[in-house]
Parts: structure tokens; C-alpha cells; sequence
């Protein structure tokens, strides 16, 4: 493994140290209306001795102004926190969020009579729960090391080091949570980012198979049908007219049938059925047709997939080429039709022609659709020969 390989491979674990690629938790009415009423609820331990405080008789008037104003403020950084932390707002947004509550509480921690070393647990369990585990270490972590130094110093902070211990634990287990919920919702929007690309997968399949079935289907009885009509016409042979509008009525029937099973995805495109439908498709439009007899020499894998470029290829034929001969030669992994006809006008590949090439992407093969050097137009279709060897 090279160097650059290495990097490339660290890159996005460091990367997520710092950068906020987590999906919060939804935030919808319901939640967003019942979080102030729990987080007040959470609030009572330091709001209690804070009102306590500032009644106080020995606190002094600046004192007994300042410690509710900066603890209303505090409190209000985490009744509101989700709508920051949870929004996706720039990770920028969100640092300046969680540091200003941090400093918010070490001001209020210090300026409140007996004031708790818990009181920093909120700043504190919000930048576990909200921000990169990179930022997360330095915040908290340097608050820990700063609460145990004050702690040690007995500088007018009410606490001991087991105090700071239990800090250290509580948001420990705020930032398990944290990271826990963050891959579960993650893994929630993976899942429906997977289903998406399901129902999208499956109306590109259903596009594609009511083309390749309709367009043959209809194409086919659009030929019969004109050849009935000029029968009648010129008054030559009724009952020949006659037996090609029961094969009319026949199709219809047999691609009404076609449509619900492929909507049901119970359709099987047999290879066999597919040259015996295109030479009579073929003799119906008059055109000199030279078809293989059996299709014992096609993998049985390829058989299904080889059918449906049969029959897009005879499909063009009918509709656009002008051709008069047409010549189709098969092998173990390949198929190939060719017309001395004009092809597609101006050359454009069409939907069925795309929808060919992705079906033969799935099983690792090639179409190729292109004017002959002699004239005339050529359809080949061919699988890889590594596929031909695991077969």
C-alpha cells in the first residue's frame, strides 16, 4: 500500500474528529414544545439554590442581581440548545453556541453565592452531545482539567475532586449517547436513502420493460394491421386479411397480458419465443428475414437478456430502418443483427437502445449500435469473456 494510499484512507477518520457529519434527531413540533418543559425540569437543582442564594441576606446587591440574570441566560443556552445543535447549522454556528454557554456557566458558577462545580454539567453535556468528539476533548476536557485546579485551590467553588469525577462520567456518558444517536440516525437516513434508489431502480425497470414489450407488441400489429387494410383494399385475398387480423386481435391480447405480468414482474422474455414472434413480425412487414432455427448455442443465462435486444433490434427495424433484408446470427455470448435499412433517423439512440445497454451493464456486458461499413445498420450484443469463463 502507498503512501498516498494511507492518507487517503485517514483522511475521513480525523476528518470526522472536527467536522459535524452527524444527523441530530428530528425536530418537529411535538419535541420542540416539550423540551423546555423536561430541560426546566433538569434545571431545578441549580435554579433552587440560585433563587436561595439571592435572598440571602450576606449576598451582596450586585451579587443578587447578576447570579439570576447570568443563570436565566445559561438556562436559556440549554432550553433552546436543540434548536442549534439539531438544525445543521455550520459546525462555525455551533462551536460559538457551546462556547459561549461554557463561558456563560463558568461566569455564572463563579459569581453565584456557593456555587456548584455542577453547574457546569449542562455547557458541558451539550458539547458532548452536540459537537465533533475533536472539539468535544478540548472543551470539556480543558474545563475538567481547569475545575480540578479551582476545586484543589478551594477558590469560592463548592466541590471536591470526586465532584469533578462524577462531571467527568455524566459527560461521558452524554457523549456515548450522543455518538449513539448520531449513528442511529445515520443509519436511518441510509435506509431511506436506499429505498429511494429502490423505487427509483424499480420505475426504471417498469419504464423499460413496458417499452421493450409495447414497443414490439404495437409496432408489430401497427404492421399487420396496414397489411390487412391494403388486403382489403385492393380486394385480392379476404381470408388473408382476415388471418392477419386475428393475429392482430392475438398480439393485443398476448401484450395486454405481457403489461400485467411485467407489472407483477412475473414476465419471462424467452429468446426462442422472441425469433419465432420477430419472423412473423418480419413477414408481415415483407421483409426477407434470415433467423436462426434453434438457440441451443446461447448460454442459458444470456438467453432472457439476448431476447430483449432480439426484439428491440426487430422493434427498429420495423419502425425506422426501410430495410428489406435482415440477418441475425447468434453465439455462445453474443448476438448479432444487422439490416442493409438506414438505421435510427439522424442516428440518435432512443430509450429502448438505452435501456438495452443497462441490462447488459448488469451482467457485465456491451451493445453496440452503428451503420456497416457496406451500409446498412448492425446491433451486437456481447458479455465479457470473463463472464463466458465463470459460466
Amino acid at each position: 500500500m502507498t503512501r498516498w494510499n494511507v492518507t487517503r484512507e485517514r483522511g475521513p477518520e480525523w476528518g470526522g474528529w472536527w467536522r459535524d457529519d452527524a444527523i441530530g434527531p428530528p425536530h418537529d413540533r411535538s419535541s420542540g414544545a416539550r423540551w423546555p418543559l423536561l430541560g426546566l425540569l433538569f434545571l431545578l437543582p441549580i435554579i433552587i439554590p440560585a433563587v436561595r442564594s439571592a435572598a440571602h441576606p450576606n449576598t451582596s446587591v450586585v451579587h443578587a442581581v447578576l447570579g439570576p440574570v447570568l443563570l436565566a441566560a445559561y438556562a436559556g443556552c440549554y432550553l433552546f440548545f436543540p434548536q442549534v445543535v439539531f438544525r445543521r447549522p455550520s459546525i462555525r454556528a455551533k462551536l460559538v453556541f457551546c462556547t459561549g454557554m461554557l463561558a456563560l456557566g463558568w461566569v455564572a458558577m463563579l459569581v453565584l453565592h456557593e456555587g456548584s462545580v455542577y453547574v457546569l454539567l449542562y455547557a458541558m453535556a451539550v458539547i458532548a452531545f452536540g459537537l465533533p468528539p475533536g472539539w468535544t476533548l478540548i472543551l470539556d476536557g480543558s474545563s475538567l482539567v481547569a475545575l480540578l485546579v479551582v476545586v484543589e485551590r478551594h477558590v469560592g467553588v463548592d466541590g471536591s475532586p470526586s465532584d469533578v469525577g462524577t462531571l467527568l462520567g455524566i459527560t461521558s456518558a452524554m457523549f456515548a449517547v450522543g455518538r449513539l444517536l448520531h449513528t442511529v440516525r445515520s443509519l436511518r437516513a441510509a435506509q431511506d436513502e436506499i429505498a429511494t434508489l429502490a423505487v427509483t431502480a424499480e420505475r426504471e425497470r417498469l419504464a423499460r420493460d413496458l417499452h421493450d414489450i409495447l414497443g414490439h407488441s404495437l409496432t408489430t400489429i401497427t404492421v399487420k394491421a396496414g397489411l390487412a387494410r391494403r388486403i382489403l383494399e385492393s380486394a385480392q385475398d379476404t381470408e388473408r386479411a382476415s388471418t392477419e387480423i386475428h393475429e392482430v386481435e392475438s398480439l393485443a391480447r398476448s401484450a395486454l397480458s405481457d403489461v400485467r405480468a411485467t407489472v407483477s414482474e412475473y414476465r419471462e422474455v424467452s429468446l426462442s419465443a422472441e425469433l419465432v414472434g420477430a419472423r412473423a413480425a418480419l413477414r408481415a412487414a415483407e421483409i426477407e428475414a434470415d433467423l436462426p432455427h434453434a438457440v441451443d448455442n446461447v448460454l442459458p443465462d444470456l438467453q432472457q437478456t439476448f431476447g430483449y435486444v432480439l426484439r428491440e433490434a426487430v422493434t427498429n427495424v420495423l419502425r425506422h430502418s426501410g430495410a428489406k433484408h435482415v440477418k441475425v446470427r447468434l453465439g455462445r455470448t453474443w448476438l448479432d443483427i444487422e439490416d442493409d435499412g438506414a438505421g435510427a433517423p439522424g442516428g440518435v439512440s432512443g430509450n429502448g437502445l438505452r435501456g438495452l445497454t443497462e441490462r447488459l451493464d448488469q451482467i457485465g456486458g456491451t451493445l453496440r449500435a452503428e451503420p456497416r461499413a457496406g451500409g446498412g445498420f448492425l446491433v451486437r450484443a456481447e458479455v465479457r469473456p470473463a463472464l463466458e469463463a465463470a459460466s
